[in-house]
Order: structure tokens, then sequence, then C-alpha cells
């Protein structure tokens, strides 16, 4: 576990990365607490160095999306460079590790097509990847059931159950998810079962080794709580005990299908496939609180979502931060923060030429969208509106339009810039249309969205940099999430086995850092 020079394999190497990571983030403050779509109404360029900006202004937008992944030009200036390298030594690495050499008894093994039904390519090679880890966790620490928390329509959970055979209990908040998993394994079974006859092996003998797979057991629970988990070492997988589950997990789960077994194993492994916001918090804790769970796999997503402790009487249980270490350095990150720390630099730096202007463009016409409010409606703009996501749509209606308008002959550049303003210019009129309607807002008679674009539009070419560069702020504020979640668990002292991995490619899962944690036997 190491990013250039610094490492994470003891608590105090964790410590260490984690005070210079702080150290270096502070004088950016400005930047990480930027909201971008008040670029133009707050003329956020001139807080950034006036280089930096003079430089990128001019630059091509594939270079300007390569900065977040730590890609620079000879030609820039010497601070930034340097400002791009620090970024990128203090980021956790992510390029996808050597399973098999770092953990024991991996063998990643390709999904069938019944278990793979429904997956599109990166979720199935999330569940191809983690399953196979998830597989060798459980191996190596002893007969034990799988919980999988957050299971969503249950892909994980089924591949643990079917083709690795181990007994399985999915958790999710969503009854729909639930039955959802349930229809789903029932047709997985029956393939297997249907398979069985067909070789003519006997569906339910266990002495010979060849008895069908079960399907996971699935249980709906409004609230993930370490209670509810932990409740989980008591709770009997009977046919016949249904009702008492529900009761049993604090009147909360429902279970809605049970193992043929008749008691599981105390022994549990929580495992996390992009388990949202605190949920991750919840199975590391959980792991640590509850003697029964005997390993933890989690990878995390949804930063956004994390609860953050604001002050020395909040809530002890906040997503973050986690150690001791963090929390006696005083450091909070705050909402803007959080969702910076989504970004994934793997997306932007596979963008062309025209799919990163069209995302610079959007974000011009969205920041200018603001200045409309801030001067029409001042009281819309006070309650930090949200229009949703029309970057989509807008990117697909030019494409279209670029498929149905024909080639025309060459034209002078003049003429050309000539068009390019006018169909932008209209383009925005367009979006603002469309986020009034959002916002259930009449259109003024007597606004001119053309002169709010026209202002605007001698600044559009820095909203590309200023975003990159606050955008390669993303992977260090992750890197800082990560660690404080692995060196909570490094506190916990030399009973606790820990490692943190990128076990996904991160050009098809970006969130691949895996937190995998075993109790050592005494």
């Amino acid at each position: 576990m190491k990013s250039g020079k610094y490492s994470c394999n003891t608590r105090s190497e964790t410590l260490e990365w984690i005070t210079a990571i702080i150290d270096f983030l502070k004088p950016f403050s400005f930047l990480i607490n930027a909201h971008v779509v008040n670029f133009f109404k707050d003329k956020q360029w001139e807080d950034v160095d006036e280089e930096w900006m003079s430089c990128l202004r001019n630059e091509k937008p594939e270079n300007i999306l390569l900065i977040p992944s730590g890609s620079v030009q000879d030609h820039w200036p010497a601070s930034l460079k340097d400002f791009v390298h620090t970024l990128r030594s203090l980021s956790f690495p992510r390029e996808q590790a050597d399973l098999q050499t770092m953990l024991s008894d991996v063998n990643v093994a390709p999904l069938s097509t019944v278990l793979s039904q429904g997956m599109n390519l990166k979720k199935k090679h999330e569940v191809e990847v983690l399953s196979s880890v998830v597989s060798s966790v459980v191996n190596s620490v002893g007969e034990s059931t799988v919980i999988d928390v957050g299971s969503g329509q249950g892909y994980l959970a089924q591949v643990l159950s079917f083709q690795y055979k181990h007994s399985v209990v999915a958790i999710d908040s969503s009854s729909h998810h639930g039955n959802v998993t349930d229809a789903r394994a029932a047709r997985i079974r029956k393939h297997f079962a249907s398979q069985m006859r067909k070789s003519g092996l006997n569906l339910f003998s266990v002495s010979s080794g060849n008895k069908c797979p079960d399907a996971p057991t699935t249980i709906t629970c409004r609230v993930l709580s370490t209670e509810m988990l932990k409740s989980m070492t008591n709770v009997p997988l009977e046919e016949n005990d249904l009702d008492l589950d529900a009761a049993a997990l604090n009147e909360g789960p429902k279970s809605s299908q049970s193992s043929s077994d008749a008691n599981r194993p105390c022994s549990l492994v929580l495992a996390g496939l992009h388990a949202c916001g605190d949920l991750s918090v919840t199975m590391l804790r959980t792991f640590m609180e509850c003697e029964e769970v005997k390993a933890v796999v989690s990878i995390g997503c949804c930063y956004n979502l994390l609860s953050e402790k604001a002050s020395e009487s909040s809530c002890s249980k906040c997503g973050f931060p986690m150690s001791a270490g963090l929390k006696s350095l005083g450091f909070s990150l705050g909402k803007n923060a959080r969702d910076l720390a989504c970004q994934s630099a793997e997306r932007w730096s596979s963008l062309g030429e025209d799919a990163g202007l069209q995302n610079f463009e959007l974000h011009s016409f969205r920041a200018a969208f603001q200045m409309v409010l801030s001067k029409h409606y001042p009281e819309v703009l006070a309650t930090s509106p949200s229009i949703g996501r029309q970057g989509k749509a807008f990117r697909r209606q030019k494409q279209r339009k670029a498929l149905e308008t024909p080639s025309k002959l060459k034209t002078s550049r003049k003429d050309t810039d000539k068009k390019s303003m006018t169909h932008t210019s209209s383009s925005f009129e367009k979006f603002c249309l469309s986020a009034f309607s959002r916002l259930n807002l009449e259109h003024p008679r007597d606004l001119d969205l053309s002169a709010t674009w026209n202002e605007a539009n001698a600044f559009t070419e820095l909203i590309g940099p200023y975003w990159s560069i606050r955008a390669a702020l993303g992977p260090v504020l992750e890197t800082l999430i990560l660690l404080d979640r692995l060196m909570f668990l490094q506190e916990q002292g030399d009973s606790i086995q820990v490692t943190m991995l990128p076990i996904f490619d991160p050009t098809i899962s970006p969130r691949n850092v895996a937190v995998i944690a075993k109790r050592l036997l005494p």
C-alpha cells in the first residue's frame, strides 16, 4: 500500500500521509469549497494563479481533461506542474492490483451467461472480481455466512451462492430489490437443478458433493444499523422461523427466503459492493464491535452522502472522520469537498476533444444561468436550486443534429466563428427555457438571454481550466476518506489484519478501492 513516497502499512505511516494531504489542501480551500455554478457571477477565475489561467485558456481540451489524471505539458508554468504532480503523489494508486500476488487463493473466474444475465459490462466486471476476493477471504477465515450489505438486485450474493457455494444473506433497504433478488435466484436455481438432472445427479445428495446450491436468503431492512447487523449472528434461518427473523431483527427486517440449512454458522463475513455513504462506515464499525464478524470487504461510494462531525458535541458515529488520529487533527471536509471526492479522473481522461468541449459548454450554460437567477430571481437563488442533469439531453441533441446536417463546403474562419457564436447563444437560450420549466418559473418577457450570454462568453474559455484544476483535487480527497477508514482499523491493534487494494479496472469502475480486514486467531 504505497503511493510514491507515502505508505500506509502502519498506523504511523497512514497518519503521516493524512497529515501531508491536509497540509497541502489547506491553501486550496477556496477551490474545494467553490460552486462552479457561480463561476461567472463570482468571477472565480480571479482566485486562481493568473499565470496558470493565462496558460490554460488556450490549451487543447484533451490536455486540460488529463489534469485530474496527473498529466502535464512541458510549456506549463513550473508551479502548475508542481501542483499537479504533488496531487498525483498524494493520491492512492488506482491501477488494478495483481490480486493473485496480493491475496492468497484468488482466482477470478468468468461468470456464466445465466449468472451474468441483466448485468452491464461494469457490473459484470465488479461482481466477477469482488466475488472471487470475498470467496478467498471466506476460505481464509473458515466456514462463514457472507452478509451482502446493500445487496441491490442480489448480483454479488447470487454469484457467491451459486458459483462459489457459500452461505449468503442479502440485506437491502428496498423490499422491491428483495423481491427481484428472490425471483432472479429462483430462475438461476431452476437452471442449476435442470443441469444436474440432465447429468443424472441427485439434487439433494450432500454426501456426493453435488448438492444443488442454495439461493441467498434475502432480508429487507429499513434501517441498516450496527445493531441490526450484529443481531444477524443470533437469527436462525429455518423455513419455519420466518416470522421470528423479523422479530429478532428489531422488528424492522423481513425475511423472504431461507436456506435449507437448519442453522447458519455464527461466523460472519461482511461484503459491500459500493455500499453507499455511511453504510460502508457502519460495516467497518460492526466488524470491530461484533466478534462473530470475522472479516469485512468494503468498497465505498457516494462520499457526498457521508455524515460528518461538525463539532465536538456532535454524534460520535458520523461517517467522517472515523479514526482517532484524524479527529485529533481537527480537520473537516464539508459538503463541497465530499462532492468533489466523487470525481473520477479516469472518466474525464477518456473523453475526446468534442466530448470535452461539450462538457465545458454545459458548465458554462449552467454558470450563465446562475447569473440570470441572480439578477431576476434572487429569492430562488437563495434556495440553492437544482435543475437536474440536462447534459445528456443536450449532447444527444447535438449528436443527432451533426448526423442530420449534410457536409458543407469550407467557409472562412470568420464566418465559422460567427455561426458558432449564434448557435451557442441559441443553445444557451434553450438551456434556460428548459431550466425555467424545471424550476416552475415563468420566462420574463423582457429578459434578454443573449445579452447575459454575451456578458459571460468572454470568459467561457476559462471555465474548462478552472473545472479541471478543481477536479484534480478529487482523488486526493477520496484518498483522505479512504485512509481515515484504514487508520480506524489500524488503531484497533495487532489482532486485526487490514489492507487496502484497488481491485477493479479503474477505467471500468472508478470507485475501485477495497478495504479488506480480518480478525487474527489468538
